[in-house]
């Protein structure tokens, strides 16, 4: 029996690799380089800490603004057709912003290219981000009693495409801007190539309401408020992601002027960041199932404000890396902690509705961090941050007070 199952879970996996591994690691390395790439390249290009921190925000107000919108398209069209199509467009704006980049590297047409990329990307790139969730999904839903390991081997993809992608951006932006974009053109189109292989997922009929997105975030929105115990851990992890985002709105600013590194040593930041985080997702995973929820993700949100904290002060380019780590490493392990409150809260038939709504409230935080960056002198970072990094250990205090009286993180 076993010598005829398997090679048929041989061709199953090998059906995934191809359908749906390959697309989402393509895709995902390119999010990843994009996100961190681009104001990298913004500051590459115009020297500006200013223009650095609105394009870090111009990369996610459209992405808030698509979320509602990709989900709705999404749902009418097909995961696939999606995701080939966001891709292939988000390619396309890579190679002309490389072309243009090529002829005119300095100067307003230099300016105005990288900011016009940093809105066009986050915009298609939400939507191939929000096609590949669903089409992983989709195979998890076919693969049944194995759906675990499918998410299990996405959710190390998308680690991964994190840990290396900001290092490889970094590295890449030595040799210009051009040669930047055109890797992550590259990995564009061949997401796009590799999305033509994605099997079809389901669509709403053709006569479901459009303004479907904004009622289900909006009962989404409700679901949270009769949920206390979930509202004010969105409420303390939404504080904290203001932190996190400003460190990383500002990062390319605090080590290439304040520490005098290269572009290459702001993504070593974030793909230690990612590699710590990785880390800590599975170390939390056991910690829960012997300690349980409330202590570790108390334990985290205290490591989480302390590191902030020390990091807005930091004396140096490694202590700054460390701290960093640190504190995404604590905001990982919250991050577990969120995840499995949430698959014990919320009702099923109200799940995907809430879910968004709350993940729309958690990023936020990311455009005004962007822009407090870019209203920001430089040398007043390190107070804005110091601020920002108090609130968040307010936040974090006050929801895990509060959900240490109640029975939601018993295990």
């Amino acid at each position: 029996m076993s010598a005829a199952v398997t090679p048929r879970h041989a061709g199953h996996t090998a059906g995934l690799m191809r359908s749906i591994y390959l697309p989402r690691t393509a895709d995902a390395l390119a999010f990843a380089m994009s996100t961190y790439g681009i104001p990298l390249l913004v500051l590459a290009s115009t020297g500006s800490a200013a223009l650095t921190g609105a394009a870090f925000a111009l990369e996610w107000i459209p992405r808030l603004a698509a979320f509602g919108w990709a989900g709705s398209v999404v749902d009418r069209r097909g995961a696939a057709v999606v995701f080939h199509l966001a891709s292939l467009g988000r390619a396309l704006a890579l190679a002309a912003g490389a072309v243009l980049l090529y002829l005119h590297p300095s100067g307003a047409v230099a300016g105005a290219t990288v900011m016009v990329l940093a809105a066009t990307t986050g915009v298609l790139t939400e939507f191939s981000y929000i096609a590949a969730e669903t089409a992983g999904a989709a195979a998890g839903r076919r693969a049944g009693t194995r759906a675990h390991r499918v998410q299990a081997v996405l959710l190390g993809i998308d680690q991964t495409a994190t840990l290396a992608g900001p290092a490889l951006a970094g590295v890449l932006l030595l040799a210009g801007p051009p040669p930047m974009l055109a890797v992550i053109t590259v990995l564009s189109l061949l997401a796009a190539l590799l999305a033509l292989r994605t099997p079809p997922s389901p669509v709403a009929p053709a006569r479901a309401p459009k303004g479907r997105s904004g009622s289900g975030l909006l009962a989404g929105w409700r679901t949270i408020r009769s949920l206390p115990a979930l509202g004010w851990l969105v409420t303390g992890l939404t504080l904290s992601n203001l932190a996190t985002g400003l460190l990383q709105a500002a990062g390319p600013v605090i080590v290439v002027e304040h520490f005098g590194q290269s572009t290459t040593a702001v993504g070593l930041v974030w793909s230690a960041a990612a590699a710590a985080t990785l880390l800590s997702v599975t170390i939390c995973r056991f910690a829960i199932d012997r300690l349980g929820l409330w202590p570790v993700g108390a334990a985290c949100a205290t490591l989480a404000s302390l590191a902030a904290l020390a990091a807005a002060q930091a004396p140096d380019y490694l202590s700054y890396l460390v701290l960093v780590a640190v504190l995404m490493a604590a905001d990982g392990g919250m991050t577990v902690v969120l995840r499995t409150l949430r698959s014990r809260l919320i009702p099923p038939e109200q799940f995907g509705s809430t879910l968004s709504a709350t993940i729309l409230i958690l990023l936020l935080p990311l455009p005004v961090a962007g822009v407090l960056t870019a209203l920001t002198p430089p040398d007043a970072l390190g107070h804005v941050i110091t601020a920002c990094a108090a609130l968040q250990a307010l936040g974090l205090f006050y929801a895990f007070a509060r959900l240490r009286t109640g029975p939601a993180l018993r295990t």
